[in-house]
Parts: structure tokens; sequence; C-alpha cells
């Protein structure tokens, strides 16, 4: 009997820890970051040059827009390039704000090779950074008729 007494509680013990060792379970869950280079562009910019002072250079005219940045990877740039020369006379350049740590190249007349805008980009998320758009024009450059072009900006390593 006695032996009854002392054993009983001790299998109701086993039996308790076999029940709360069951009640767990692992499980291995992967883990990954990839690379995020994202670029957003807003606004619809316009520019339409129709003035100039008498013995100048017709006036330039300026319109603005807004981006947004995000990179979790460092040492990366952004470039700029459009999709078809502009007509002889006609520039068209484009200035984009650096977001923090990072560095603006300024107004960059832009062409069909990419030219640096931005450049010293590290991890960050910015958005509402200002993009200034330019447009010149001699005298020579004549009438030009409405027209696009279209920018192309890439986020990528830097230099």
């Amino acid at each position: 009997m006695k032996l009854f007494r002392y054993a009983a509680p001790a299998v109701v013990l086993l039996a308790l820890s076999a029940a709360k060792a069951s009640a767990q379970a692992t499980q291995d869950v992967a883990l990954e970051v990839q690379a995020i280079n994202q670029l957003s562009f807003t606004g619809s910019p316009s520019l339409t040059i129709s003035t100039a002072t008498a013995g100048s250079a017709p006036t330039s005219a300026t319109a603005n827009a807004s981006y947004a940045v995000t990179t979790n990877e460092t040492n990366r740039k952004v470039t700029a390039q459009i999709d078809a020369d502009t007509p002889s006379g006609v520039t068209l350049s484009a200035s984009l704000a650096a977001p923090s740590g990072a560095t603006s190249a300024g107004a960059v007349q832009l062409g069909t090779t990419a030219q640096d805008v931005v450049t010293g980009i590290g991890t960050v998320n910015a958005s509402g950074l200002n993009v200034t758009y330019t447009l010149s024009a001699t005298a020579a450059a004549g009438v030009v008729p409405s027209t696009s072009r279209t920018v192309t900006y890439t986020i990528t390593a830097g230099a």
C-alpha cells in the first residue's frame, strides 16, 4: 500500500511531463531580405519658352516635380537620360534634390547617355524630394513645335 501511495503521484508526474513535452514543437523559418532599389516620380512637368528680353537669349522655362527613393543597399546613384536628343539649340536639364547623406549633381543637361544626377546614396527611404526641369533655347533654335521627351531614371551601384 505504501508503495502505491508513492508510485501513483510519480506516475501522474510522468504523465504530465509527457503531455507537456508533446504540446511543444519547433519549426525552422527561412529568412531573407533581398536588395531593394526603388524610384518613383510624380507630377506632370510642362515647359514652354515664350519670352525674351530684347538683345538676350530666350528666357528659360522651369517646372517642378517630385520623387521618392528607397534602397537598402549602400553606394547607390541615380542616373538620368532622355529617349531622344533635343533639337539643335535646345537643352533640357534636370536637378534632383538629394536624400539625406547623398549628393546632388545640380542641374545636369540631359542627353541619350546616362548622366549621374544623385550620388552617394546609402540605405534610405525618402519621399517628396524636389525635381526641377529647365528648358533653355538659343534664338538659332527657331520655333520648335510641341514635343516630349521621356526621361528615364535608374538607381544603380555607384562608381
